[in-house]
């Protein structure tokens, strides 16, 4: 089973000065519906409103196949709203719209077992107010035997706040058994430009496994012992909104159909990363991250989805 854990927003995407889509947002949310569209049994855990928006988000959920049974529905607040500006590259920028209840992420968690997989990260993970529950969830999923992919999708926007939060993103990273990030991540955080620096301050903090991902040029996998590259075929993107979320769903839905079960991603320290179909992963993950930028959607589309069925099949 894959638990996605991470906030919910409802995008409005602009381009051009114009709203041209609105849709179910945030990061997370979004590698679930990638992976629930590819088959992959997901749950998702997070909080939203008892309002239209929350209910648009909380339809399209289940008509995506992610499991809803760990969702905080509150109504003394909103869903959150995130506009997306879109630039010439396709790009976003971002506004954010927020107002939530004092006590957020009330629920009873998922019991997590042996082979599990939990994808965590983005500014959920390192929010004052669910930091408690979400490090709990997180620390006995990891002791549990469930394998721990962290991205921190750090923005520009939060580096007032880094000061802060820094300990929190260390901590978070000493709990994962990898970490896949972009180089903005590791520049906004550590100040660094390349992916050995940046496996670095990763391996110091105690995770022993890196993605790096550099936008369209390419992708860089480290560890102790190992170090590969691998190139990314040029694209006309339609919008890169969503990218790194289903590179994300990409590795996992990698790693649930190459393994008999997780445990080479579950103990990284007895399995030599050397050994992983490291090429397969990553051009999955590109496959997933490409179809993205493809489109408006934030998650793989359907009938790309409904190919990889049929591969596989």
């Amino acid at each position: 089973m894959v638990y996605c854990i991470g906030e919910t927003v409802f995008d409005i995407i602009f381009q051009e000065g114009g709203p041209v889509a609105a849709k179910p947002g945030g990061s997370m949310l979004n590698s679930a519906v990638s992976l629930g569209r590819a088959g992959v049994p997901v749950h998702f855990i997070s909080d939203f409103g008892k309002d239209q928006p929350g209910e648009i988000i909380y339809n399209f959920l289940k008509d995506n196949q992610v499991g809803r049974d760990y969702i905080d529905r509150f109504d003394r607040g909103k869903t959150a709203l995130a506009l997306a500006f879109l630039d010439n590259h396709q790009d976003a920028d971002y506004s954010f719209y927020k107002i939530f209840p004092r006590k957020r992420l009330n629920i009873s968690f998922p019991t997590i077992c042996q082979g599990d997989i939990v994808l965590f990260g983005s500014f959920y993970a390192i929010t004052d107010s669910l930091r408690k529950n979400l490090i709990n969830f997180i620390s006995y999923a990891r002791s549990n035997g469930a394998f721990i992919l962290y991205d921190p999708n750090f923005r520009k926007s939060h580096l007032a706040e880094l000061g802060k939060v820094r300990p929190w993103i260390l901590e978070n990273i000493g709990l994962s058994g990898m970490v896949r990030g972009s180089d903005e991540d590791f520049h906004h955080i550590f100040g660094v430009n390349d992916a050995a620096s940046a496996f670095d301050h990763v391996f110091n903090a105690g995770c022993p496994l890196l993605v790096y991902t550099k936008n369209k040029a390419h992708v860089e996998v480290m560890s102790k012992d190992f170090h590969k590259s691998f190139y990314v075929n040029p694209i006309n993107p339609v919008s890169t909104i969503g990218a790194g979320d289903a590179f994300n769903a990409g590795i996992i839905y990698a790693a649930c159909n190459l393994f008999s079960n997780t445990e080479p991603f579950v103990q990284p320290g007895k399995v030599d990363p050397k050994n992983w179909l490291w090429d397969h992963i990553i051009s999955t993950a590109i496959g997933f991250s490409s179809n993205v930028c493809l489109s408006l959607d934030n998650y793989i589309s359907i009938d790309y989805a409904r190919g990889l069925k049929t591969h596989n099949s």
